[in-house]
């Protein structure tokens, strides 16, 4: 009973080059499934242009519209759709006698090692074959040696789960080939042992560098980098409306912000782990950089958020979500000069799609080479987050011991993490 698989999810290509693709989303509901939908289309390299969303509880209908990314050259469509599937709920009677979501085995972890000559923009074009072939990067750690090798360990898992197969390892390998060509030393890949627990924190950081990151409110040395240029100002801006004279049963969010490629999964992502149910959305088209979005919503008892204490606590959780993301600063590790990156890990333990490749691809961009690189979780305040450091080589065309450099590259990866 129920709608066949293949029509809970279609696709519509634009008619035009620049015109969006429709993605229309048809089946049960199940809580979060608007969030972990829009974490899917970010990892494609998707940016949504506007999109509706609508629910009864049992029953969701979602659109989006969406473009690719400049950042983002390849789109797998038929994987797209493929993996969107693999989201909806079951279709048929089964669904509704017993709502209750099963526990699916978690990945098997592969690791991934190669020893090869170092240049210039190779960690991002690793990176990039790997989410071509929709290898999501778990941890990663990368190590140069003095005279000019790179080691990099990278601990991924297959969305299409065929890894495991000589087929698929092959293509890997052949990919991997053509990108590090006659600068590969040795390439190997097998199932991640023991090794991943040990890489699965981080090296530890400073208390000055921990609050930095970690801080509820834009620090002032923040603000100073985002006002590096004047737009980025306009992170500071935000308004949240709630209102409940329009519905019996829902209140009304009204949400004016400064767009960014991630906005809608920042917001549903905040509302996820937050337990509250959506029963209609509407995020409007850009209009002169800033986006509104209408959303109706109710607790998880069902009722509307009439307490101001509640109607605040919510209010505030999304501008710091929506408004800072990610955080992005430039600290010293000994004498070395370290970017850290760090975003909020989902509750379901999920992290962020593609903040590898931005600030690999980034760093790149302007001629800086990764000296090593790591990934891992880290907890603060009551929650999880993931953290990229990055120590990067002096020779590069930046004075990095310079307040105006470190700025400039701040800005530059920020930019790119926020789609801008």
């Amino acid at each position: 009973m129920g709608v066949p698989s293949d029509d809970a999810v279609l696709i519509q290509k634009g008619n035009k080059q620049g015109e969006p693709h429709v993605i229309t989303v048809n089946c049960p509901d199940k809580h979060g499934l608007g969030c972990d939908i829009c974490h899917i289309i970010l990892d494609f390299g998707l940016y949504i242009t506007k999109g509706d969303v609508s629910t009864d509880e049992i029953w969701c209908y979602m659109v989006f519209w969406v473009v690719p990314h400049s950042s983002s050259p390849v789109v797998r469509w038929p994987s797209l759709k493929n993996r969107l599937q693999s989201l909806c709920p079951s279709c048929s009677v089964t669904f509704y006698l017993n709502d209750q979501p099963s526990n699916s085995p978690a990945s098997p972890v592969y690791l991934l090692k190669f020893f090869c000559l170092d240049r210039k923009g190779l960690l991002h074009d690793v990176t990039q074959v790997l989410c071509e072939l929709e290898l999501t990067i778990q941890k990663v750690k990368v190590t140069t040696t003095p005279d000019g090798r790179v080691l990099d360990l990278f601990f991924i898992t297959d969305n299409m789960e065929l890894l495991h197969t000589e087929e698929r390892q092959h293509h890997l390998c052949k990919q991997l080939d053509a990108v590090l060509g006659d600068s590969c030393i040795s390439c190997k890949l097998r199932l991640a042992g023991p090794e991943y627990d040990c890489h699965h924190g981080i090296s530890s950081l400073s208390p000055a560098v921990a609050e930095e990151l970690f801080c509820f409110v834009l620090s002032d040395k923040e603000t100073r980098l985002q006002a590096l240029s004047s737009d980025m100002t306009n992170l500071k801006k935000a308004n949240v409306v709630v209102d409940n004279s329009l519905s019996p049963a829902h209140t009304l969010l009204q949400i004016h912000c400064v767009d960014h490629k991630s906005l809608f999964y920042d917001i549903l992502r905040t509302l996820k782990d937050c337990n509250i149910k959506i029963a209609f959305g509407r995020f409007s088209p850009n209009s002169k950089g800033c986006r509104d979005l209408d959303l109706f919503i109710q607790q998880k008892d069902g009722k509307k958020f009439v307490d101001p204490e509640k109607q605040n606590g919510l209010c505030s959780r999304l501008k710091v979500e929506m408004l800072h993301p990610l955080r992005v600063i430039i600290a010293n590790r000994g004498p070395d000069t370290e970017l850290l990156v760090a975003n909020p890990v989902e509750l379901s333990g999920k992290g962020r799609p593609r903040v590898f490749y931005d600030v690999t691809l980034a760093l790149k961009a302007l001629g800086i080479c990764i000296f090593s690189a790591e990934i891992g979780r880290y907890s603060s305040s009551d929650r999880e987050w993931e953290v990229y450091r990055f120590l990067l080589d002096e020779n590069c065309g930046f004075q990095l011991s310079s307040t105006l450099a470190r700025n400039q590259i701040v800005d530059r990866v920020r930019r790119m993490l926020m789609g801008w």
